[in-house]
């Protein structure tokens, strides 16, 4: 029996790819969410990084509507105080005196 080349090797992984309709994922990420993955991976024992987002999506699907919660990207909220508010408006008021013909908006209340 003759040792398999590298080409051969290849071709035969290729083949198995595509019978079982494989698709690369790619994913770009900071520092941050790295460091995640990682603490995710050392806590599981898992060491292959496709392994462990291939069962975290698996296992978020095995949720249902129930993992919405946990894919809800975290939003800011901004409040603006009433000091700005008051710098702001005051500011506006100075810059209408030197431009006059501009409207007044007031900022909204809270």
């Amino acid at each position: 029996m003759a040792a398999v080349t590298q080409e051969e090797r290849s071709a035969k992984t290729a083949r198995k790819r595509v019978a079982n309709a494989e698709e690369e994922l790619r994913l770009r990420v900071r520092p941050g969410t790295r460091q995640a993955l990682a603490d995710l991976m050392e806590w599981s024992g898992i060491t292959e990084q496709g392994e462990a987002m291939t069962l975290m999506i698996h296992h978020l699907h095995a949720l249902g509507a129930k993992s919405k919660a946990l894919l809800d990207p975290p939003r800011h909220e901004f409040t603006i105080s009433e000091n700005v508010a008051r710098q702001f408006r005051n500011k506006s008021l100075l810059a209408i005196q030197h431009d006059p013909g501009d409207e007044i908006i007031e900022p909204l209340s809270l």
